[in-house]
């Protein structure tokens, strides 16, 4: 009897202990800020100026983005470890992991794909967490 108790308590809390990352981590979408980088290589060099201020900003006034940068490569010392490939790279910042997930489906985001992803030849995205 000892050990069938015993192993019911063990079981409840194993059970309780594999709940609670899953609360703690639905807890934290809704705390964890982020930063969202999106950086674009375009099928022509010479439409940088024009995908850097008509593209890029409908991204900013999406209803979620809390701060927007863009920006092109810095004119840096060209060293292995730099990457100047790029033409136009924009920064989003997030409150939260749900607001990035709001952002995805935008209606102001969606429209910037539909309008301008024939002018990119690649995107690349990395998210932060911070």
């Amino acid at each position: 009897m000892n050990r069938r108790r015993n192993f019911l308590k063990t079981i409840s809390a194993a059970s309780a202990a594999a709940f609670l990352p899953i609360t703690s981590i639905a807890k934290n979408m809704k705390n964890q800020k982020m930063i969202h980088q999106v950086y674009f290589w375009l099928h022509n060099e010479n439409d940088t100026q024009e995908f850097l201020t008509a593209a890029v900003p409908m991204l900013g006034k999406c209803k979620t983005v809390g701060k927007f940068i863009a920006g092109t490569p810095a004119d840096t010392e060209k060293r292995e470890v730099v990457d100047h490939s790029w033409q136009v790279s924009c920064t989003l910042f997030f409150d939260s992991l749900e607001d990035q997930a709001e952002y995805q489906v935008d209606p102001q985001h969606l429209a910037f794909i539909e309008k301008y992803s024939s002018m990119w030849k690649t995107v690349k995205v990395y998210d932060i967490a911070i």
